[in-house]
């Protein structure tokens, strides 16, 4: 049973926990920017920035709540309904939008890598070569877990062992820290990492709430255990930046009917090799870029060729300050398709998470930043795609050959099972 517990004077904490058992807590109301938020000065600036961001949040209402409230002292019968209603209102708020991008209605490219890779026959798209090699399986999957599954076969389920591994050995000589994290998250955290987990449109998975408890749901990326690792924390400024990075399932409950987007290109479950860090406010932008780098030199090394978007801020979603895109040529398709991601958030999850330095006399919001190392469905297609010869198979990329047995390319397998669909009767 999820009980509201106070937690020091100045802020209160909702403690959640089963029986007495203490699970977790998080800031019911956040120590946000007020003096930027509330201030009269900026109602146009936000305003901007919210109609950019898809119109999520009303300022308008947020400092009509403010005046309501101030009107009211904490005996008032209905102070703390305002009050709760002046905070969820402030939650909806999106992050600031970098100068460089605020005014961008579509992306821009700002660096490219590598070349496309000529073919002396037309290059086929992925659905058709692992069709023809029996790599993966994604159709009649109704009964065995719905639509957007997938299963990787043989060879096809080695080349993914091989790129977790390149990509993780190749994080921890950038002296990453490697962290196993919990795939079921509290609500309360996804919530505050900047994603909606309610309604229509969510992305989110809701566990039963009656036969797990309340409000738990799968998580969607490794970024949010690893920021909840360090709610309620104040950090030594010497022991920053930290750079995490993990792997993981990621599950999301999205649709798509964009002919682009078929096959294992969106899907509902994937495993992922995540970046994350946490820094002083001055070094995020800079960590950024590392994270961008990073990125451009690990999908370069595989033989690919990319393009890196600094993205408008339409695609920023509610928490990103600023975000690149790393896109990978498909020529089976004859286009770019989205690998990668990193992003600076600035201080939108840490306030939401209490998340602080000291640095000396001076405490302030750290900075978290995440980006995906390695994503694997998309990463597959573009590496499929990219290596495929004339004779019918696969040539593997240089640098994952020695985690494939030293093994140089991969070809037709045994055939696949066929998989009938069953009719249920209730």
């Amino acid at each position: 049973m999820l009980k509201v517990l106070p937690i020091l004077p100045h802020i209160s904490r909702r403690l959640i926990t089963t029986g007495s058992q203490l699970l977790w807590h998080v800031p019911e109301c956040p120590e946000l920017d007020l003096k930027y938020l509330c201030n009269l000065e900026h109602l146009d600036e936000i305003n901007s920035n919210i109609k950019a961001r898809k119109g999520v949040g009303d300022i308008s209402l947020v400092l009509k709540l403010k005046e309501n409230l101030s009107n009211l002292t904490s005996v008032d019968h209905n102070y703390e309904k305002v009050r709760r209603q002046f905070y969820d209102e402030l939650l909806k708020i999106p992050n600031r939008t970098h100068p460089s991008v605020a005014h961008l209605n579509e992306p821009i490219t700002v660096s490219t890598t590598g070349e496309k890779k000529t073919f002396d026959f037309k290059p086929r798209e992925f659905y058709e070569i692992c069709k023809r090699l029996n790599f993966v399986r994604t159709d009649q999957l109704g009964n065995v877990a719905g639509s957007r599954s997938y299963y990787l076969l043989g060879d096809m389920a080695e080349l993914e062992k091989a790129l977790i591994s390149y990509t993780v050995s190749h994080l921890l000589d950038e002296n990453f820290e490697l962290v196993s994290v919990p795939d079921i998250l509290h609500r309360d955290i996804i919530e505050a990492c900047g994603l909606n987990t309610h309604g229509d449109r969510t992305q989110v998975y809701s566990l039963d709430s009656e036969m797990f408890g309340p409000d738990l749901c799968l998580s969607g990326t490794s970024e949010m255990a690893l920021a909840a690792m360090y709610a309620n924390e104040v950090i030594p400024a010497g022991r920053l930046p930290v750079k995490l990075a993990a792997v993981s399932r990621c599950y999301r409950a999205e649709a798509s009917s964009v002919a682009e987007e078929r096959g294992i290109y969106r899907v509902h479950q994937f495993t992922k090799v995540e970046m994350f860090a946490i820094s002083k406010p001055e070094d995020s932008n800079g960590i950024l870029e590392e994270f961008r780098l990073i990125e451009e030199g690990n999908f370069a090394s595989l033989g690919l060729h990319l393009r890196t978007l600094d993205m408008p801020p339409n695609e920023l979603g509610a928490p990103a300050y600023r975000k690149y895109d790393v896109e990978a040529w498909l020529p089976g398709r004859n286009m770019y398709g989205e690998v990668s991601s990193c992003s600076n958030c600035t201080d939108y999850q840490s306030r939401r998470l209490n998340i602080k330095y000291s640095d000396g006399d001076c405490v302030g919001y750290v900075h978290t930043l995440n980006g995906t190392a390695c994503a694997i469905p998309r990463m597959l297609i573009a590496i499929i795609e990219t290596f495929q010869t004339d004779k019918g198979v696969i040539s593997i990329p240089e640098v994952l050959r020695k985690y494939m047995n030293n093994r140089t390319v991969i070809g037709k397998q045994t055939a696949i099972p066929d998989l009938k669909l069953i009719k249920y009767k209730k």
